[in-house]
């Protein structure tokens, strides 16, 4: 499996063959799709066939196998046949906003100082979970100034990797408490924003901060005695 999107997040198609397709979801040869993982959904879309014909994609989702993705068809879809040549195609302004939304959580870890316990995005809105003491004050107004002032920035946002033996050595970079970067392969992707963050991700994220638009932060929880929660969301 070719997987695209980590080598260009935004490209919004691309032409591959069905490798297989079963109850489970269908598999292609290589894909613009993401998966869900790392607390960004998967991608939604439709599968092109050359009869002009075309399947919805629901979902798309991690398969059991190493480097497995499976594209998740609507409800009643007739399954492609094996070898069918297909275009797959995402919906672009969602994964755009989604790419928008992960790329703004990175900016909020670098104004928490501490580790983080979770997170979650979705369209148009995100949080994550901060390991913290029970008398940690954050300030929703603060917060909300200090990510609008890294979006206006611009500051540049770029893929890169180091080697699992570099990750290693700088066990620092790794900010998330509850899921830790994959490992054993060789290599590690970060995603670096300059001068602001740098730490493992294998989401998609936009080429610059000022792409992000103006954020709010609003809600701060307790969840839990060394638990807080910050919520943001696109102004509109």
């Amino acid at each position: 499996m070719e997987e695209l999107f980590r080598q260009d997040s935004y490209l919004k198609n691309c032409t591959a063959r069905v490798t297989s397709a079963d109850a489970e979801g269908i598999r292609l040869d290589r894909t613009v799709f993401y998966p869900t993982g790392g607390g960004q959904p998967g991608d939604v879309g439709r599968l092109l066939l050359s009869d002009g014909s075309a399947i919805e994609i629901t979902d798309t989702r991690k398969g059991a196998a190493p480097g497995e993705i499976l594209h998740i068809p609507a409800e009643g879809s007739t399954l492609p046949a094996i070898g069918a040549e297909v275009t797959a195609e995402i919906d672009w302004e969602r994964r755009h906003r989604l790419m928008r939304m992960h790329t703004c959580l990175h900016l909020l870890c670098s104004l928490i100082t501490g580790d983080v316990t979770g997170g979650q995005i979705s369209d148009g809105k995100g949080r994550l979970d901060f390991n913290l003491p029970p008398d940690a004050n954050l300030d929703k107004v603060v917060l909300t100034e200090g990510l609008n002032k890294l979006v206006a920035e611009d500051r540049d946002v770029t893929p890169r990797w180091i080697s699992d033996e570099e990750l290693a050595a700088t066990p620092e970079l790794v900010r998330t408490m509850s899921v830790k970067p994959p490992s054993g392969q060789g290599k590690v992707r970060l995603l670096d924003i300059a001068g602001v963050d740098l730490q493992p991700c294998g989401g998609t994220h936009v080429r610059r901060t000022g792409e992000i638009g103006a954020v709010e932060v609003t809600k701060i929880e307790s969840k839990g005695k060394m638990n807080k929660r910050v919520n943001i969301a696109f102004r509109a």
